[in-house]
Protein backbone atom coordinates (compact mmCIF):
# COMPACT_ATOMS: atom_id res chain seq x y z
CA UNK A 1 0.00 0.00 0.00
CA UNK A 2 2.82 2.31 0.86
CA UNK A 3 4.43 1.70 -2.52
CA UNK A 4 1.21 2.69 -4.30
CA UNK A 5 1.00 5.84 -2.19
CA UNK A 6 4.57 6.82 -3.10
CA UNK A 7 3.93 6.04 -6.78
CA UNK A 8 0.72 8.12 -6.80
CA UNK A 9 2.48 11.04 -5.16
CA UNK A 10 5.22 10.82 -7.80
CA UNK A 11 2.66 10.97 -10.63
CA UNK A 12 0.97 13.99 -9.07
CA UNK A 13 4.31 15.78 -8.83
CA UNK A 14 5.24 14.78 -12.38
CA UNK A 15 2.07 16.06 -14.03
CA UNK A 16 1.52 18.93 -11.62
CA UNK A 17 4.95 20.41 -12.31
CA UNK A 18 4.99 19.59 -15.99
CA UNK A 19 5.26 22.40 -18.53
CA UNK A 20 1.90 24.02 -19.20
CA UNK A 21 0.66 25.58 -22.41
CA UNK A 22 2.80 28.68 -22.96
CA UNK A 23 0.70 29.80 -25.90
CA UNK A 24 1.85 30.45 -29.45
CA UNK A 25 5.42 31.61 -30.12
CA UNK A 26 5.88 35.39 -30.23
CA UNK A 27 5.17 36.98 -33.60
CA UNK A 28 7.66 39.43 -35.12
CA UNK A 29 6.82 43.12 -35.21
CA UNK A 30 7.17 45.49 -38.13
CA UNK A 31 10.39 47.47 -38.38
CA UNK A 32 10.46 51.27 -38.27
CA UNK A 33 12.20 52.64 -41.36
CA UNK A 34 15.00 55.20 -40.99
CA UNK A 35 16.80 55.87 -44.28
CA UNK A 36 16.28 56.81 -47.11
CA UNK A 37 13.69 59.14 -45.63
CA UNK A 38 10.09 59.17 -46.82
CA UNK A 39 9.41 61.20 -50.01
CA UNK A 40 13.03 62.38 -50.16
CA UNK A 41 15.90 62.63 -52.60
CA UNK A 42 18.68 60.24 -51.62
CA UNK A 43 22.04 61.94 -52.25
CA UNK A 44 24.33 59.72 -50.16
CA UNK A 45 24.64 56.77 -52.53
CA UNK A 46 28.10 55.70 -53.67
CA UNK A 47 28.43 55.96 -57.46
CA UNK A 48 29.53 52.68 -59.03
CA UNK A 49 28.78 53.46 -62.69
CA UNK A 50 27.15 56.09 -64.89
CA UNK A 51 23.73 54.58 -64.21
CA UNK A 52 24.02 52.90 -60.78
CA UNK A 53 24.80 53.90 -57.22
CA UNK A 54 24.98 51.83 -54.05
CA UNK A 55 22.52 52.95 -51.37
CA UNK A 56 22.53 51.73 -47.77
CA UNK A 57 19.05 51.24 -46.30
CA UNK A 58 18.59 51.50 -42.53
CA UNK A 59 15.79 50.61 -40.09
CA UNK A 60 15.32 50.17 -36.35
CA UNK A 61 15.42 46.73 -34.69
CA UNK A 62 12.01 45.06 -34.49
CA UNK A 63 10.86 42.99 -31.51
CA UNK A 64 10.81 39.18 -31.83
CA UNK A 65 12.72 39.34 -35.11
CA UNK A 66 15.67 37.19 -36.21
CA UNK A 67 15.81 38.14 -39.90
CA UNK A 68 14.81 41.02 -42.15
CA UNK A 69 14.04 41.00 -45.86
CA UNK A 70 14.56 44.35 -47.58
CA UNK A 71 12.56 44.87 -50.78
CA UNK A 72 13.23 47.83 -53.08
CA UNK A 73 11.06 48.46 -56.16
CA UNK A 74 11.94 50.68 -59.11
CA UNK A 75 8.64 52.49 -59.68
CA UNK A 76 9.49 53.29 -63.29
CA UNK A 77 10.05 49.68 -64.34
CA UNK A 78 8.22 47.92 -61.43
CA UNK A 79 11.36 45.82 -61.02
CA UNK A 80 11.95 44.57 -57.43
CA UNK A 81 15.20 43.76 -55.68
CA UNK A 82 15.33 41.90 -52.37
CA UNK A 83 18.01 40.98 -49.86
CA UNK A 84 17.80 39.04 -46.59
CA UNK A 85 19.89 39.94 -43.54
CA UNK A 86 20.10 39.61 -39.77
CA UNK A 87 21.33 43.21 -39.53
CA UNK A 88 19.33 46.43 -39.45
CA UNK A 89 20.88 47.77 -42.64
CA UNK A 90 21.63 46.48 -46.12
CA UNK A 91 23.08 47.92 -49.33
CA UNK A 92 21.78 47.56 -52.88
CA UNK A 93 22.91 48.94 -56.23
CA UNK A 94 20.02 50.84 -57.81
CA UNK A 95 19.43 53.10 -60.81
CA UNK A 96 20.30 56.77 -60.56
CA UNK A 97 17.57 59.35 -61.07
CA UNK A 98 14.71 56.87 -60.60
CA UNK A 99 11.85 56.71 -58.07
CA UNK A 100 11.74 53.78 -55.65
CA UNK A 101 9.64 52.32 -52.87
CA UNK A 102 11.18 50.28 -50.07
CA UNK A 103 9.93 48.18 -47.16
CA UNK A 104 11.21 45.60 -44.69
CA UNK A 105 9.68 42.21 -43.80
CA UNK A 106 10.36 40.89 -40.26
CA UNK A 107 10.48 37.17 -39.44
CA UNK A 108 11.81 34.83 -36.74
CA UNK A 109 12.78 31.19 -36.33
CA UNK A 110 9.94 30.12 -34.01
CA UNK A 111 6.88 31.59 -35.71
CA UNK A 112 5.35 31.30 -39.16
CA UNK A 113 4.05 34.85 -38.84
CA UNK A 114 5.73 37.81 -40.50
CA UNK A 115 5.30 41.57 -40.24
CA UNK A 116 5.83 44.24 -42.86
CA UNK A 117 6.95 47.80 -42.28
CA UNK A 118 5.45 50.85 -43.93
CA UNK A 119 6.43 51.40 -47.56
CA UNK A 120 8.43 54.59 -48.15
CA UNK A 121 9.13 56.38 -51.43
CA UNK A 122 12.32 58.17 -52.48
CA UNK A 123 14.24 59.30 -55.53
CA UNK A 124 17.79 58.05 -56.00
CA UNK A 125 19.83 61.11 -56.91
CA UNK A 126 20.83 61.52 -60.54
CA UNK A 127 22.01 64.30 -62.81
CA UNK A 128 18.62 66.01 -63.03
CA UNK A 129 17.86 69.13 -60.98
CA UNK A 130 14.10 68.56 -60.78
CA UNK A 131 12.18 65.34 -60.28
CA UNK A 132 8.83 64.13 -61.53
CA UNK A 133 6.27 63.39 -58.81
CA UNK A 134 6.24 59.88 -57.42
CA UNK A 135 3.73 57.69 -59.29
CA UNK A 136 0.41 57.79 -57.43
CA UNK A 137 -0.02 54.85 -55.05
CA UNK A 138 -3.46 53.28 -55.44
CA UNK A 139 -5.40 52.80 -52.19
CA UNK A 140 -8.84 51.60 -53.24
CA UNK A 141 -10.33 49.76 -54.91
CA UNK A 142 -7.37 47.39 -54.69
CA UNK A 143 -6.08 46.00 -57.96
CA UNK A 144 -8.04 42.93 -59.05
CA UNK A 145 -10.65 43.34 -56.32
CA UNK A 146 -14.43 43.03 -56.54
CA UNK A 147 -16.40 45.87 -54.98
CA UNK A 148 -19.97 46.86 -54.22
CA UNK A 149 -21.26 50.14 -55.65
CA UNK A 150 -23.13 52.48 -53.31
CA UNK A 151 -26.86 53.14 -53.54
CA UNK A 152 -26.24 55.72 -56.27
CA UNK A 153 -24.29 53.30 -58.45
CA UNK A 154 -20.93 54.85 -57.68
CA UNK A 155 -17.52 53.71 -56.46
CA UNK A 156 -15.00 55.92 -54.68
CA UNK A 157 -11.44 55.88 -56.01
CA UNK A 158 -8.62 56.88 -53.67
CA UNK A 159 -4.84 57.15 -53.89
CA UNK A 160 -1.74 58.69 -52.29
CA UNK A 161 0.42 61.26 -54.05
CA UNK A 162 3.85 62.59 -53.09
CA UNK A 163 6.62 64.71 -54.57
CA UNK A 164 10.19 65.51 -53.51
CA UNK A 165 9.64 69.23 -54.16
CA UNK A 166 6.05 69.19 -52.84
CA UNK A 167 4.72 71.04 -55.88
CA UNK A 168 2.03 68.74 -57.31
CA UNK A 169 -0.56 70.75 -59.23
CA UNK A 170 -2.97 68.07 -60.44
CA UNK A 171 -3.98 64.43 -60.54
CA UNK A 172 -5.59 63.41 -63.86
CA UNK A 173 -7.73 60.32 -63.32
CA UNK A 174 -8.40 58.20 -66.42
CA UNK A 175 -11.22 55.67 -66.08
CA UNK A 176 -13.08 53.37 -68.48
CA UNK A 177 -13.99 49.78 -69.36
CA UNK A 178 -11.22 49.82 -71.96
CA UNK A 179 -7.64 48.89 -71.18
CA UNK A 180 -5.67 51.13 -71.14
CA UNK A 181 -8.15 53.75 -69.95
CA UNK A 182 -7.97 56.96 -71.99
CA UNK A 183 -11.16 58.70 -70.83
CA UNK A 184 -10.45 61.53 -68.37
CA UNK A 185 -12.75 61.10 -65.38
CA UNK A 186 -11.55 64.17 -63.50
CA UNK A 187 -8.57 66.43 -62.88
CA UNK A 188 -8.28 67.14 -59.18
CA UNK A 189 -6.67 70.06 -57.36
CA UNK A 190 -3.58 69.62 -55.15
CA UNK A 191 -4.36 67.77 -51.94
CA UNK A 192 -7.41 66.01 -53.37
CA UNK A 193 -6.75 62.27 -53.63
CA UNK A 194 -10.28 60.95 -54.13
CA UNK A 195 -12.72 60.77 -57.04
CA UNK A 196 -16.15 59.24 -57.59
CA UNK A 197 -16.93 57.08 -60.64
CA UNK A 198 -20.29 55.91 -61.96
CA UNK A 199 -20.27 52.13 -62.51
CA UNK A 200 -22.52 49.31 -63.70
CA UNK A 201 -23.05 45.98 -61.96
CA UNK A 202 -21.01 43.13 -63.42
CA UNK A 203 -18.61 45.40 -65.33
CA UNK A 204 -14.82 45.52 -65.04
CA UNK A 205 -13.14 48.92 -64.97
CA UNK A 206 -9.60 50.11 -65.55
CA UNK A 207 -8.08 53.29 -64.14
CA UNK A 208 -4.79 55.13 -63.86
CA UNK A 209 -3.54 58.46 -62.55
CA UNK A 210 -1.15 60.94 -64.14
CA UNK A 211 0.43 63.24 -61.55
CA UNK A 212 1.83 66.59 -62.72
CA UNK A 213 3.97 69.11 -60.82
CA UNK A 214 4.57 72.84 -61.22
CA UNK A 215 7.59 72.22 -63.49
CA UNK A 216 5.47 70.23 -65.92
CA UNK A 217 7.03 66.91 -64.87
CA UNK A 218 4.55 64.03 -64.89
CA UNK A 219 4.37 60.43 -63.71
CA UNK A 220 1.95 57.61 -64.49
CA UNK A 221 0.63 55.23 -61.82
CA UNK A 222 0.17 52.38 -64.27
CA UNK A 223 -3.17 50.66 -64.90
CA UNK A 224 -5.28 49.09 -62.15
CA UNK A 225 -8.55 47.22 -62.46
CA UNK A 226 -11.54 46.16 -60.37
CA UNK A 227 -14.91 44.47 -60.91
CA UNK A 228 -18.30 45.63 -59.66
CA UNK A 229 -20.71 43.13 -58.08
Amino acid sequence: MRHWLIFGTFLLLLFGCGGGDDGPPPSPEGALLVFPERDSECTTGVSISETLSQVTFEWQPANNTDRYTLTVINLTTNSPQAISTTNTSASLSIEKGAPFSWSVLSSNLVSDDTATSESWLFYNAGSQTTYAPFPAQIQSPAAGSTVQANSEGQVELSWIGADVEDDIVSFDVFFSEANPPETLLTSTVPGTTQATANVASGATYFWRIVTTDAEGNASDSGVFDFKVL
